[in-house]
């Protein structure tokens, strides 16, 4: 489904971001595998997925915080005269907190990583998506982004922005063969998704039809179809994968 693309992921060290990489692999791309910090463990992984599938992953550090960083590591890939066909913003951190337990410092540094950070991706990669008329950008949206709840300000506004930042970015780029949707996941098996109480954690599964969190494979399946010729008349998506969460 993938063979011979290349791809940019994000958060590629665990979760989503990890089955999501095995997962284009295992459809025959070549991915660009982003994470914080160096890691021996990160590389072997990397390593083993790349002899199984026999596809190349490199792995790439820079710290979405870190602007000056991220630059420096776009133009390192942008270097090496690949095309990159697919971006998948899929790093990202949670916050749990109230109107007034959450301090704009905080409200800051969550929009840093979870909107303006991927927003620059886009940027930067979408330039030259534009250039060579076509390619595919997935955001890692979230449920919680498109639902209203208590104590999720700084999370679900990051969330509901990059949304919006979704729609309008697939409009302006669609005349150029460049499609950008987003995934928005229920609650799905992760350590990110951990931080939620057990009361919560139950509120939320009684309100999901399928009655089971998702699995990070679930979700990498479903990016790999937007990343896809398959999704080629798909744009401005934003496709819901929380088991029919009411």
């Amino acid at each position: 489904m993938l063979k011979g693309k290349n791809a940019v992921i994000t958060g590629a060290r665990r979760g989503i971001g990890r089955a999501t990489v095995k997962c284009f692999a295992k459809y025959g791309a070549n991915v660009w595998a982003c994470a914080r910090k160096p890691d021996q463990a990160f590389e072997q992984d990397m390593a083993a997925l790349m002899q199984e599938y026999g596809v190349w992953i490199k792995p790439v550090y820079f710290d979405l915080a870190d602007t000056g960083e991220m630059a420096v590591s776009v133009k390192r890939i942008l270097s090496e005269k690949l095309p990159v066909d697919v971006l998948v913003n899929n790093a990202g951190i949670p916050h749990g907190g109230t109107m007034f337990t959450t301090s704009i410092a905080k409200l800051q540094e969550i929009f840093e990583v979870n909107f303006f950070a991927q927003v620059a991706l886009m940027q930067y990669f979408g330039k030259y998506m534009l250039r060579k008329k076509g390619g595919s950008i997935i955001n890692m949206a979230s449920v919680g982004g498109l639902e209203h709840e208590p104590g999720y300000l700084a999370y679900g506004s990051s969330k509901a922005a990059l949304i919006w930042a979704t729609r309008s970015c697939a409009k302006e780029m669609a005349p150029h063969g460049v499609r950008v949707n987003a995934v928005a996941p229920g609650l799905i098996s992760t350590e990110m998704g951990a931080y939620r109480s057990p009361a919560e954690l139950e509120k939320v599964l009684n309100r999901t039809p399928a009655g089971r969190m998702g699995t990070p494979s679930e979700i990498a399946e479903v990016i790999a179809f937007l990343a896809s010729d398959r999704a080629s008349y798909v744009t401005g998506e934003i496709l819901r994968a929380d088991g029919g969460r009411l």
